[in-house]
């Protein structure tokens, strides 16, 4: 019995870990309304972002990159809209 609540407590204590380490919330489109990749990155670059890496999470663009100010970055973009969901930015 007690490795049973052992054993639901660390499930518990994973999940929430999990949770705080998740990506960023965008919301949900078919894909055919996403923009394109190929537009979304062209669009992004003009912000003035320069994109090392750019990918999908979930229903999210996101890129890790450089901003103008030549600071790292992590961004997840609607992939829709490219309203910037979440960002996180080097100080």
């Amino acid at each position: 019995m007690n490795r049973l609540i052992i054993a639901g407590a660390l499930c518990m204590s994973a999940l929430i870990v999990g949770a705080a380490w998740a990506g960023a919330n965008c919301k949900a489109y078919p894909k055919a309304e996403w923009m394109s990749e190929a537009d979304a990155k062209t669009k992004i670059t003009a912000m003035g972002y320069a994109i090392n890496v750019f990918k999908v999470d979930g229903n999210c663009y996101e890129i890790y990159g450089r901003n103008k100010d030549n600071k790292k970055v992590e961004i997840y973009f609607d992939a829709k809209t490219l309203e910037v969901v979440k960002s996180e930015i080097e100080k």
